[in-house]
């Protein structure tokens, strides 16, 4: 290697060395080094365990909720019902849609008659027919849950897992940033107690 080599020309703090690493880095503290390697882990969090956790939460929560959907489509049928009074009462509202109370009537395929309360849409008349659903007991219930809600829960839930996870991280990486900074405050404070001395004396002179 020629000793004229621009890398290894002298400069004027001594020889200029065209590749410097960091661990070879005066300047570079054993606190820098901690927060780098932070840095790099919270980029692999981020990087990989926040899609595994979002995924694994989100097909654990899907997976529940089909099993619900099958279980209550299996418990329950609907049938055609007759209302025995017009629909009254407060209107309310469920997953954004009107309805209202309202006495039903109907003949199970047995020829067993039952009866009991529905959600009718607003102003239904005695006489008019609704399809309500209900129970093996005979009993009206509530429509079973859907595959497609079954699948925003899952989504749903698997959004919530990635903001949470990507929170703590960063919330981690800044507390550690934070406990850093204050052990460099610290350090910088202990060493200007010993050069500040010998700085002001050179004034002083």
């Amino acid at each position: 290697m020629s000793a004229q080599d621009p890398q290894f020309a002298p400069g004027p703090h001594g020889p200029r060395h065209g590749r410097r690493t960091h661990a070879a880095d005066p300047l570079r503290r054993r606190s820098d080094r901690v927060e780098a390697w932070v840095s790099r882990l919270v980029l692999l969090l981020l990087v990989i365990g926040l899609p595994v956790a979002a995924v694994s939460v989100g097909r654990a929560v899907y997976s529940s909720q089909m099993h619900v959907v099958h279980t209550e489509s299996a418990e329950r049928h609907q049938v055609t019902a007759r209302l025995t009074e017009d629909a009254a009462g407060p209107l309310m509202v469920s997953d954004g849609d009107d309805f209202q109370r309202a006495p039903v009537r109907w003949t199970e395929e047995d020829g067993a008659q039952r009866a009991g309360t529905a959600r009718v849409p607003p102003g239904t008349e005695a006489g008019e027919t609704v399809r309500v659903w209900v129970s093996h007991d005979g009993a009206v219930a509530r429509a079973p849950l859907s595959p497609g809600t079954a699948a925003a829960n899952g989504w749903l839930a698997g959004g919530v897992t990635a903001g949470g996870v990507a929170a703590v991280v960063l919330a981690a990486q800044t507390g550690v940033r934070h406990v850093l900074d204050r052990r460099r405050y610290a350090q910088w404070d202990a060493e200007w107690q010993v050069v500040e001395p010998q700085w002001s004396a050179r004034f002083r002179q």
